[in-house]
């Protein structure tokens, strides 16, 4: 049986609409004030550590194996019981135009409720897609296996098992893991990052057209930056593309993936205009979320998990077009919050940007781990969903860069500076974030040499004073170095664990000389 064309089951429902599943998942909903479905699932994030790749394609330091015998053991269970059952078959595309993927998910009727989400997250199908081979599949039983979570990728079959858990995210991710396989396969690169295009005049010119992809952990404001408008007005203006995974060409070329975006709804708000006009639209589908009498919705109630979710329509976000690709990713932004030595924003060379989306660096806040809050956590790319080593990513970015000399790449510091014993840093609000990204757009900011790191550091913006924002006067010059060194050897420990890393990646984080002959 060919896996990417059909399954056996009782019965398939092929490609029912969202009003036919919202009536099959009626009994698990309660209705909203705005009129649309919520839905409290019994696993509330996602499950990394049952997460598995089979073993068939060489894997990195973040991922962890599964036998191709014990997962054909796996799958052989999970294709009998479906047999027995009444299975509901999505086709979706993801993506737009020529190059768009073929995606299919086969899920127990029982569960419509992540089939409907699903759906909304991606673009509806071509004619006659029900009957073709898939690009990519995902088998989700939520039902089976229970109290044993066990979830498999198999990057060769383009296929994922998903069983133990009803979170929507493992059905949305597993999909988006095998398409970012596809394209490093193919010489790109699949990103963890949100896109947008700054429609800005430099001086009296002409209007410019400036893309921007914005990595960063979370916590570190990524969605916030992706979804505002820079207070640009008049022709000047913001184009939203993605909000969570680009598929980049070598030619630095974003192809957009997804027709919907998967929101965190914590203390969403209506200053939140963007993110908030959708969120209360009768098409949006909720995970987890506080809804009293009378369907009254509490996005600041917690009680239920500080990870409610909500699925709305890109279409429904204001500032986005009819495209979600980025003619070009102009400038790479990696958003960090650190609150000590980082200053607000730096420019880095090509090597520097392969080094600090290797680093993927933030710090824990009180809301993710209370235990940890303060010190560093870093993930690769800031993306949970590498298959491969993760070396090898780097390796390909910094390729890209090199070859695309007109893309720039930037840390954009969103924490706060100077922070020490008895003061918690200068904060970095939102409002200069946001003018520092329309300024690098505008290249509205002088530059001088960080002589620690070797980035370069403003030393002027348009319209921001930058004085407060220096990190060195909070310090002594002991002090100052002291943080300089004891960050720099963080980074270099975490950097050498990644064998297939090219040395001057490593080498730009160690800067100088004797440093680097060290490592």
């Amino acid at each position: 049986m060919n896996i990417r064309q059909t399954i056996l089951a009782k019965k398939l429902i092929v490609n029912p609409s969202n009003r036919q599943m919202r009536t099959m998942a009626a009994d698990m909903e309660t209705t909203t004030e705005f009129g649309s479905p919520s839905y409290i699932s019994k696993i509330k994030n996602r499950s990394a550590k049952f997460t598995y790749i089979v073993d068939n394609v060489p894997l990195g330091v973040a991922q962890k194996p599964i036998s191709e015998e014990k997962a054909s053991m796996i799958e052989k269970q999970i294709l009998t019981y479906l047999e027995g059952q009444e299975v509901i078959q999505i086709d979706r595309l993801m993506g737009m135009g020529s190059a768009a993927i073929k995606c299919r998910l086969y899920i127990t009727k029982q569960w419509a409720r992540i089939a409907m989400k699903w759906a909304n997250t991606l673009f509806p199908p071509m004619e006659g897609q029900s009957a073709m081979e898939a690009d990519i599949v995902s088998i989700y039983v939520p039902e089976l296996n229970e109290g044993n979570i066990t979830i498999f990728a198999d990057m060769k079959k383009r296929v994922t098992y998903i069983t133990g858990t009803d979170y929507f995210g493992e059905s949305k991710k597993s999909f988006l893991r095998q398409a970012m396989y596809m394209m490093k396969e193919k010489g790109g690169l699949g990103l963890h990052a949100g896109s947008k295009v700054l429609r800005i005049k430099k001086g009296e010119g002409q209007l410019q057209d400036v893309g921007f992809i914005l990595f960063g952990l979370s916590g570190t404001g990524k969605t916030t930056l992706t979804v505002h408008d820079h207070h640009l007005t008049g022709e000047e203006g913001v184009v939203i593309r993605q909000d969570d995974v680009v598929l980049m060409h070598e030619n630095g070329y974003c192809f957009g993936t997804e027709n919907g975006f998967y929101i965190k709804t914590e203390g969403l708000e209506p200053s939140q205009k963007v993110l908030y006009q959708a969120a209360v639209s009768e098409n949006a589908v909720f995970d987890n979320i506080w809804v009293g009498e009378q369907g009254k919705v509490d996005f600041c109630n917690i009680d239920i998990t500080s990870n409610g979710r909500g699925v709305v329509l890109r279409e429904e976000i204001a500032m986005t077009d009819e495209e979600v690709d980025l003619s070009k990713a102009d400038k790479v932004i990696f958003i960090t919050r650190r609150n000590d030595i980082m200053p607000v924003v730096a420019k880095l060379t090509p090597e520097q940007g392969a080094a600090f989306f290797m680093l993927g660096e933030s710090i824990e806040t009180s809301a993710g781990d209370p235990t940890k809050a303060g010190q560093s956590k870093r993930e690769v790319g800031t993306n949970p969903f590498i298959v491969g080593p993760e070396g090898l990513e780097g390796n390909r970015l910094l390729k890209i860069l090199k070859a695309n000399p007109d893309m720039e790449c930037y840390i954009l510091n969103t924490g706060s500076v100077g922070a020490g014993k008895d003061f918690s840093g200068e904060k970095i609000t939102i409002k200069i974030s946001t003018e520092i990204m329309k300024q690098i757009a505008k290249e509205g900011i002088t530059w001088e040499l960080d002589k620690d790191w070797g980035y370069l550091v403003p030393k002027e913006i348009e319209g921001i004073d930058i004085s407060k924002y220096r990190p060195q006067q909070y310090y002594s010059v002991e002090a100052y170095q002291g943080l300089v060194e004891k960050l720099r050897k963080e980074r270099i420990n975490w950097l050498k664990q990644f064998k297939e890393l090219d040395r001057e990646i490593l080498e730009v984080i160690a800067h100088s000389v004797p440093e680097r002959a060290a490592i």
